[in-house]
């Protein structure tokens, strides 16, 4: 028992029961584009006089690369960043820069990483919206908007007639009669079973709280029913066409108009003809054939 308390009393005095922690200033960082930022990252003494540090970039699509590896800047961030004792700076950011930034470090057998989350700010652009200008009652129809600038990513509203959509029509009562879902999201607008009453002219909006919210171009989507009398009369008019062809043929074969079949000549069969006995026996005993088949 007095040894394990020595023990416990030795590591505690040693250092040897070390924390090995690392601290960032600040675990989500925004700036605006164009302009400087300081990613802050510290840690304790317990890693030792030389620890080794490294930087990691993982982008909004998933891809990673070091941007402080063994000592070194890497050649895609030279002359970009600056190194200090507590952090990094970038000189000048872009909407590339957006992303997850992991500080490791390690050292006297101990290792620990913290993230920082640094988002561009980047107003957002006139979005790229898809209306169609002509659709039919009853199908199910789509309208997409798209920004494909802002950042942080924008949020989409939709207006009809000038005037705004809810993003739930069924909580007013001005808008109850209308079926459409909304994506404020992904921006976009869909009607499971176009009507009538959703004819108008559509428009985008994107906003993502940094400059003025943008608008994408209004186009009027009107809402038909389906032409029973024309697909009919389609039908009809096909079905005379194929009656008149066919009685052009009927008519140009009774007329003798188009050419008859060629007639088969019949096949040429071969006859067989017993020989004479004069032409079996010719005096010297040996047969000899002088005719057999007539064709």
């Amino acid at each position: 028992m007095l040894t394990f308390v020595f023990v416990c009393l030795s590591i505690s005095v040693t250092g040897l029961h070390a924390d090995f922690t690392v601290v960032v200033g600040s675990p989500s960082v925004k700036v605006k584009e164009n302009k400087g930022v300081d990613l802050k990252c510290s840690y304790t003494a317990d890693f030792g006089a030389t620890p080794r540090i490294e930087w990691k970039f993982k982008d909004l699509k998933g891809y990673q690369f070091f941007i402080y590896f063994a000592g070194m800047i890497t050649a895609e961030y030279e002359g970009r960043i600056t190194m200090y004792d507590g952090g990094l700076r970038f000189n000048k950011v872009t909407r590339a820069d957006s992303g997850d930034y992991d500080c490791e470090v390690s050292g006297n057998g101990g290792y620990d990483e913290k993230t920082i989350k640094l988002t561009v700010l980047v107003p957002p652009s006139k979005p790229v919206s898809r209306i169609p200008s002509s659709v039919t009652t009853g199908n199910n129809v789509r309208l997409t908007c798209f920004d494909a600038d802002g950042s942080p990513p924008s949020t989409y509203r939709w207006y009809k007639d000038n005037t705004p959509l809810p993003e739930d029509p069924t909580k007013f009562p001005n808008f109850k009669n209308l079926t459409y879902k909304m994506n404020v999201f992904n921006g976009n607008l869909e009607f499971p079973s176009v009507s009538k009453l959703d004819s108008g002219s559509y428009l985008c909006e994107a906003s993502n709280g940094e400059g003025a919210p943008q608008r994408g171009d209004a186009v009027h989507m009107e809402v038909r029913d389906l032409n029973v009398g024309g697909i009919v009369a389609g039908v009809i008019v096909a079905l005379l066409a194929v009656g008149l062809l066919l009685f052009g043929l009927w008519f140009a074969s009774k007329k003798g108009y188009l050419p008859k079949k060629a007639e088969s000549k019949p096949k040429q069969q071969a006859v067989y003809t017993q020989p004479r006995a004069d032409d079996m026996d010719d005096g010297d005993g040996e047969f000899r054939q002088k005719s057999s088949f007539v064709v």
